[in-house]
């Protein structure tokens, strides 16, 4: 995780002073990318503790199209709370899109199952591709994340948007764009997120895990994270974990938290920051 801790670095030195929408401030850099070989090791952070359960959960929460935060809330897993109405709803967020995209005709289309299909049987198609930036959907700019999910619309636009893969050599690879990325409390989660899912989409598609690559728009540290970066670049990095999954389930769809096992994972202390609402 050595190109995290680099960018981490640079953001921090050299990130220009802009403001945003929660008015917390941010230090910004634009346009850069990570890319991490599955094959030497599960790209967890060790240079501080990660909420795992936090991870999986929500990646599986996605996966099945949720939309209210009580399946999280069940599970121990407190990240969507403070956009969430008082009845648990997010409007059509990141599940909603990736499963029942709006075809137009009044039904809708799963981009996750069109894409298993694709990865299984075009493997050297160039449109194997999910997003969830429904310009339809997206939030009302002068109103609270409540409101727009009361009003049918997004709590919150998505971050990581756009989702593409590609196979070669019996290896399977993803590539995610995120547009705007909380490195210090985002990025790591996203990093972990995507790489649960390209181990998922590979075993059931009969490939091996290739890379994954981040790439980024606007690239970003809180400006009440400064001093939790400065203190995580003093830690140096520890060995990768390594995933093992326990079976292989009859569809995405159906893998559950306690398939997965994350072996010989070692951290630093974890390093509380607030979220930016």
């Amino acid at each position: 995780m050595k190109v995290y801790l680099e960018l981490l670095k640079e953001v921090l030195e050299t990130g220009v002073e802009k403001g945003d929408r929660t008015g917390t401030g941010t230090r910004s850099v634009f346009g850069r990318q990570l890319r991490y070989d599955l094959a030497d090791g599960f790209p967890l952070l060790t240079t501080k503790k990660l909420h795992i359960k936090s991870i999986l959960h929500e990646l599986l929460w996605f996966l099945q199209g949720d939309t209210n935060i009580q399946y999280l809330k069940d599970n121990g897993v407190s990240i969507w709370d403070e956009w969430a109405t008082p009845e648990g709803e997010l409007g059509p967020v990141y599940g909603a899109q990736w499963r029942r995209w709006p075809d137009g005709k009044g039904g809708h289309i799963d981009q996750l199952a069109e894409l298993v299909k694709g990865l299984k049987n075009n493997p050297d198609s160039r449109r194997h591709i999910f997003h969830g930036w429904n310009v339809a959907d997206l939030p009302d700019e002068s109103k609270s994340p409540q409101q727009n999910a009361a009003a049918g619309k997004m709590a919150l636009p998505p971050c990581h948007l756009l989702y593409q893969f590609y196979v070669a050599g019996g290896k399977l690879s993803a590539m995610l764009f995120i547009r705007s990325n909380d490195f210090f409390l985002g990025n790591p989660y996203n990093t972990a997120s995507l790489a649960f899912l390209t181990h998922m989409l590979a075993q059931q598609c009969g490939y091996e895990p290739g890379e994954i690559v981040i790439a980024m728009g606007d690239t970003h540290l809180y400006s009440n994270h400064l001093e939790q970066a400065k203190l995580q670049l003093q830690r140096e990095p520890l060995p990768l974990p390594q995933l093992r999954i326990k079976r292989k389930p009859d569809s995405l769809f159906d893998y559950q938290f306690d398939d997965f096992e994350i072996v010989d994972y070692q951290s630093h202390p974890s390093i509380a920051a607030p979220i930016a609402v």
